[in-house]
């Protein structure tokens, strides 16, 4: 278990804090997903695309580590009045969110989520959570949504969780995303009545599994991003639909333990 006492959570203050959470998703993303594309610099080892300075980079930082390495997790924040600024979201480049736009609420994209390996299944994820609850209520965010990736291109492989995902959790229709016709896949590959719910679940990605419990929804259709190998899925949540019990667990506040 790590030392929760060595950890310091706070927005990215400086160059070196945006380079140091790129090289953590290239170390997630690349060397261990077997990403790529146009957003992968091999030379510097380091993962960024143009929307990275117009982001806010929420961050956990091990103060015991050294400098460049120091950031242990990262999320990657953009309120719709900062998308309004820079003329998009990143999303829009795998799903129509006009829905979402037409809403009038306001909205948080999520994306880029990843926590160094030797810090996953401890305080990281929770610590990472209760800091972006402050800020969804310090901003007053009503709908939160990115998307979430499952490893690799084949939808067929992927055909219990994607199946599950549509035919338990789709968003409502008013609220709901579509992939781009492009890379768009269809995710109703299981009827109903051939679901197997062990199956599908343990092949659902963690951070998914989270946002379901959490009440989560997902837009029609995964999107094929197969530069980064990645299957993609919209999540998205009300904060104002949210039960008090998941209310209550996504701002509960962590203690650490001794």
């Amino acid at each position: 278990m790590n030392d929760t006492a060595s950890f310091e959570i706070r927005l990215a203050q400086s160059e070196a804090d945006l380079l140091a959470s790129q090289r953590l998703r290239y170390s997630v993303f690349v060397e261990e997903l077997g990403g790529g594309g146009a957003t992968v610099d091999h030379g510097a080892r380091i993962e960024q695309d143009a929307l990275d300075a117009l982001y806010d980079h929420l961050l956990l930082i091990d103060r015991n580590r050294p400098e460049g390495t120091h950031v242990v997790g990262a999320y990657r924040l953009l309120r719709s009045d900062q998308a309004r600024a820079a003329g998009r979201f990143y999303c829009d480049g795998e799903y129509d969110l006009g829905p979402l736009r037409q809403s009038g609420r306001k909205l948080l994209e999520l994306g880029r989520s990843c926590v160094h390996p030797a810090y996953r299944g401890g305080a990281a994820m929770l610590l990472l959570w209760n800091a972006l609850a402050d800020y969804v209520l310090a901003h007053e965010v009503e709908i939160l949504f990115g998307v979430a990736s499952f490893h690799g291109t084949d939808a067929g492989a992927l055909a219990q969780p994607l199946s599950w995902l549509h035919h338990h959790h789709l968003a409502p229709e008013a609220l709901r995303p579509r992939a781009l016709p492009e890379a768009f896949q269809p995710m109703d590959l299981v009827p109903l009545d051939a679901l197997d719910r062990r199956a599908a679940m343990a092949a659902m990605p963690n951070l998914i599994k989270a946002y379901l419990r959490l009440g989560g929804f997902v837009g029609e259709g995964a999107y094929i991003d197969a530069p980064f190998n990645t299957t993609d899925v919209l999540l998205l949540m009300d904060t104002k639909a949210m039960s008090d019990k998941h209310r209550a667990f996504y701002t509960r506040r962590f203690e650490s333990r001794a």
